[in-house]
């Protein structure tokens, strides 16, 4: 029995030798671990230092780029409704310009005191297809209404006519105001009327 409880005493003082000598390299280890980090903390406090200042100095850029794109952008803006403005106060300018001599063919034509009523006209057809030139110059186009079908994007139906036949039936029958476009718009629809 005292063998036994010898050798339960050796096993237990190996076991306490075996636990004591993994508790010094245990501690060993952890002072190793804690002195390390210091030199380490040092060169990474090092670094996030390095790195902070990096971002100040890209966020400092970006504000800075952000504050110019902003006050360029104010600057556009008010340049656009300065414009736009003019655009609205003067965009007539081209038209005017261009009836101006039309204007002065009318007044030459007041002032002319010639009683024949055949010159009289023939300056009036001048002055008109010189009027319509400067419209087409324009862009502005008369909508033809001579034997076309109606179509509502263009015609207005003022009369329907009836009686006349299946061939005239849906076309322009006459036409009371002509219509025009300029450049694909349309300015004043034509009033017509259309046969029934």
């Amino acid at each position: 029995m005292d063998k036994a409880m010898d050798k339960e005493n050796i096993d237990k003082r190996d076991m306490d030798d075996v636990k004591e000598s993994e508790d010094m390299n245990v501690s060993n280890d952890v002072e190793a671990e804690t002195q390390a980090p210091d030199i380490d903390d040092k060169t990474s406090d090092a670094v996030a230092d390095e790195a902070m200042e990096k971002l100040k100095e890209e966020n400092a850029q970006l504000k800075d780029q952000l504050l110019r794109k902003i006050a360029e952008f104010d600057n556009y803006r008010k340049r656009t409704i300065k414009e736009k403005e003019e655009l609205r106060l003067n965009g007539g300018e081209k038209a005017i310009d261009a009836i101006l001599p039309v204007l002065d063919d009318f007044e030459r034509a007041l002032s002319d005191k010639s009683d024949d009523p055949d010159a009289i006209r023939a300056g009036v057809e001048m002055i008109y297809n010189k009027f319509i030139k400067v419209l087409e110059g324009l862009g502005v186009k008369k909508i033809a209404t001579d034997d076309v079908d109606f179509d509502v994007d263009y015609h207005e139906a003022i009369a329907m006519v009836p009686g006349l036949g299946d061939e005239k039936k849906g076309k322009v029958i006459d036409c009371v105001q002509n219509g025009y476009i300029m450049n694909d718009k349309v300015i004043r629809h034509a009033k017509v009327a259309v046969g029934q």
